[in-house]
């Protein structure tokens, strides 16, 4: 089992659309970015835990846990002309783009903050606290894991 930290922002899809369906897997789409696909394709793995990190918001930071419950196969909006997330240049039989399906597994009572993340040191390797990173799909160790478990 691998740790990911998964980038969202909480209008597109939040801790809380999680909460309100626990038993019912979130397709995790619209990652376009080659490096996050990548990671998706070949290395995000079933039962694998997932942080679901907040961005563009109030409170930036982790929110809850989720956990993967289908490994990448073809993103469904990279072929759905009325998404945002529509790829004109990606075939059926070619896809470009991957999805995984992800369900709720806990929301934190508070928002780990990216500060209160930047603030310790052991978490200085993890790639959200580390200036300029934008992927939206990121790995977390598992001594990062159980460091941010503690911070929360």
């Amino acid at each position: 089992m691998a740790y990911w930290l998964f980038k969202t922002e909480p209008s597109e899809c939040s801790i809380d659309d999680f909460v309100k369906a626990p038993d019912k897997p979130i397709v995790w789409e619209g990652v376009r970015n080659y490096q996050a696909r990548n990671m998706l394709r070949d290395k995000v793995q079933h039962d694998d835990l997932v942080f679901i990190y907040h961005s563009s918001c109030k409170i930036i930071g982790i929110a809850g846990i989720a956990r993967v419950v289908a490994s990448a196969y073809a993103d469904p909006s990279q072929f759905d002309n009325t998404s945002v997330y529509f790829d004109g240049k990606s075939s059926p039989d070619v896809p470009r783009w991957v999805a995984v399906d992800v369900i709720f597994v806990e929301k934190f009572p508070h928002i780990i903050s990216l500060d209160k993340l930047k603030s310790s040191a052991k978490l200085n390797e993890l790639p959200a606290v580390q200036k300029g990173s934008r992927l939206s799909v990121m790995p977390v160790t598992p001594e990062q894991w159980q460091t941010i478990l503690q911070l929360g």
